[in-house]
């Protein structure tokens, strides 16, 4: 695609970046095949090609308006255009640049900007935690829309974190919401490291990933947490504290893997930064990149039922148990944003799980997307309601997914548990 900078952009870091990109699409369309937003809206600009078009105008000097604001908000992030344009075009990283130059232009209206700003301070900060355990208490009074935002609360298991050590070691990244919404996730991961024989150690001076800023349009504000996250880590990468060296820094959201994983692109223009941050972002597996090597070690330490039919003779009908049949969600965060396909049903199928993607559409967003099931919510619940109706075929016992934003807003559509595999993984070998 032939791009004319403005003089504004021209020789700007954005500006020489965004024009590689664009130069890559060819116009073909292949992206709107598998757009969500598209699918839903039937509109070329709530299309990867249409927001294209409006990032180009506004690159070249084209008046912003309210409208392209709002095509560019419904923008979901899924990257699944990513997965598949022929061009490799790097939409991501596109739009997270248009998105920049239209917040910096544009004038929101008071409501939408209190809401975006509550947003991002509120889901990191330390008051977060204490707010969603009040709101715990008072779940049964609260009205449904709201109650769909707060789970239910985690037993005791979900602290019980493994105190044996381990030659091998990880770190992890408990999350800014996870910790408060869903502990059990953090502990579960470590529960089945610890099994492995793998220690898992926590920086406590790490957050949130820095996505939630970013995809809000407060870009400073996410590369300050990617540069707090870097520092917090850097003497476990570097094997300078008591606890020894991590030999991977391991993710349980793909929601944060993606975004730790581009760290070494975001801070690439950072003397102080780029090189550390190159080095965490190539340190960084989502959990399932680790199950090849954990199907060995776990498959004998678990307790999971078989079928009737594989069991000797004697067990009555009334005491024999069912496998769990499993219904999976990949995230579009592992799917496209880490181009991570196949291995959890793989790796949980060799381990005796019954797990099954959805009957079709398995590629498509479930309408979570960070915060745009807040910020889009008819849109969201579209999509999640879509997302379910090819689950549901599969009369699962269970869904499961990889990212706490996916399972929550699944969950809000369903009585059918909504876990993270590696939750469902610790339950058995417990």
């Amino acid at each position: 695609m032939q791009t004319n900078l403005a003089p504004e952009f021209k020789g700007t870091r954005e500006g020489q970046e965004a024009e590689a990109i664009l130069r890559k699409c060819v116009h073909c369309g292949f992206c709107t095949a598998t757009c969500p937003t598209y699918q839903l809206l039937g509109d070329e600009l709530d299309g990867p090609r249409g927001r294209i078009y409006l990032m180009k105008q506004v690159l070249e000097g084209a008046p912003v308006t309210r409208s392209t604001q709002l095509h560019l908000d419904r923008c979901l992030t899924c990257r699944n255009c990513e997965t598949t344009c022929p061009s490799g075009v790097e939409y991501g990283h596109l739009v997270d640049i248009g998105r920049k130059i239209v917040e910096d232009r544009v004038e929101r209206p008071a409501g939408e900007k209190a809401v975006r700003w509550l947003l991002k301070e509120g889901m990191t900060s330390p008051l977060f935690g204490p707010a969603m355990k009040l709101g715990q208490v008072v779940r049964p009074l609260l009205p449904t829309a709201l109650k769909h935002k707060v789970p239910a609360r985690s037993g005791a298991r979900a602290h019980q974190w493994p105190a044996r050590e381990h030659p091998r070691k990880v770190l992890m990244l408990l999350g800014c919401v996870q910790p408060a919404m869903m502990p059990n996730i953090n502990s579960a991961t470590a529960r089945v490291l610890d099994a492995a024989g793998i220690q898992t150690l926590v920086a406590d001076e790490a957050g949130c990933c820095g996505a939630l800023r970013t995809h809000l349009n407060d870009i400073d504000g996410g590369l300050k947490d990617m540069r707090r996250n870097i520092d917090a880590w850097w003497p476990l990468v570097e094997g300078l504290t008591s606890a020894g060296k991590v030999e991977a820094i391991v993710m349980n959201a793909s929601g944060c893997g993606v975004a730790v994983k581009d760290y070494g692109h975001a801070l690439a223009h950072d003397a102080d930064y780029a090189e550390r941050a190159a080095r965490i972002s190539a340190l960084t597996r989502d959990i399932s990149e680790l199950l090849p090597e954990l199907v060995e070690p776990l498959k004998k330490k678990l307790a999971l039922p078989r079928p009737a039919g594989e069991r000797g003779g004697g067990a009555s009908s009334s005491s024999a148990q069912r496998v769990v049949r499993l219904a999976y969600h990949p995230p579009c965060t592992l799917q496209h944003g880490q181009q991570l396909r196949g291995s959890v049903e793989m790796h949980l199928g060799a381990l005796g799980f019954d797990i099954s993607l959805a009957i079709g559409e398995s590629h498509l967003c479930c309408g979570s997307a960070g915060t745009y099931s807040v910020l889009q919510p008819e849109l969201a619940t579209q999509l999640r309601d879509r997302k379910l109706g090819q689950l549901m075929p599969l009369q699962p016992q269970a869904i499961v997914s990889a990212n706490i934003g996916c399972i929550q807003h699944l969950q809000s559509g369903t009585a059918t548990p909504v876990r993270h595999w590696v939750e469902v993984l610790d339950e058995a070998l417990s």
